[in-house]
């Protein structure tokens, strides 16, 4: 059964740095295209960034290109998202997930806010 739980969320004030973590299992992780999409709020779902199966090539939105990096550790099975210089805009619930295999996790809730 594949399986994504995304942890590390929480509220943090804006300009500072925020490590998303995901954990995987279920699927041949070092092999697969893995996500993270976020939505805010009254808003529709936003690919935030994505990598490929071979790790070489990751994708931004353009909202957040130059903040945040996308990483896994195939190790381990997880995938990260470091997000830097923090924005109000940012708020959402993240998700991490493989479009591959039509699944994601629960989600974990960012609130950028003094």
């Amino acid at each position: 059964q594949v399986q994504f739980v995304e942890s590390g969320g929480g509220l943090v004030q804006p300009g500072v740095s925020l490590t998303l973590s995901c954990t995987t299992s279920g699927f041949d992780f070092g092999a697969a295209a893995l996500e993270w999409y976020r939505q805010a709020p009254g808003k529709e779902r936003e690919l935030v960034a994505r990598i490929d199966g071979s790790g070489r090539w990751r994708n931004y939105a353009d909202s957040v290109e130059g903040r945040f990096v996308i990483t896994r550790d195939i190790s381990k099975s997880m995938l990260f998202l470091e997000m830097n210089s923090l924005k109000p805009e940012d708020t959402a619930v993240y998700y991490c997930g493989s479009d591959e295999y039509g699944t994601r996790g629960p989600g974990t809730q960012v609130t950028v806010g003094s």
